[in-house]
């Protein structure tokens, strides 16, 4: 399962909004190789669901990942931040067991 936390619902919610999506507009999870630590996330908004995606809903937004990066992210939780250190998406992910500096990677 993936997860999201209620700032990132809301931050998601606007930007979709803000985009003009409908309520067909899902948000997309997905994991490719690059980085300095060998993986990266991938993060968009889509309304297309292929047949392996895998499916979840977690406060009122539904969250599709495909078979293969849902391997590397199952138990992740989508957070958002606007802090000092940057703001965006952030990815808490049980998985990762090495991440690069600036959080855009990550090994397994």
């Amino acid at each position: 399962m993936i997860t999201i936390t209620e700032r990132a619902k809301d931050k998601a919610l606007e930007l979709m909004q803000k985009e003009n999506k409908g309520n067909d507009y899902f948000i997309r999870v997905a994991v490719e190789g690059g980085g300095c630590s060998g993986l990266t996330y991938k993060l968009e908004f889509d309304n297309q669901i292929k047949e392996t995606d895998k499916v979840f809903e977690d406060k009122g937004i539904r969250i599709v990942v495909d078979k293969k990066s849902f391997l590397y992210l199952v138990g992740t939780e989508l957070d958002y931040t606007d802090g000092l250190n940057g703001k965006g998406f952030v990815f808490n992910n049980p998985n990762a067991t090495r991440t690069c500096g600036c959080g855009e990677s990550f090994a397994v």
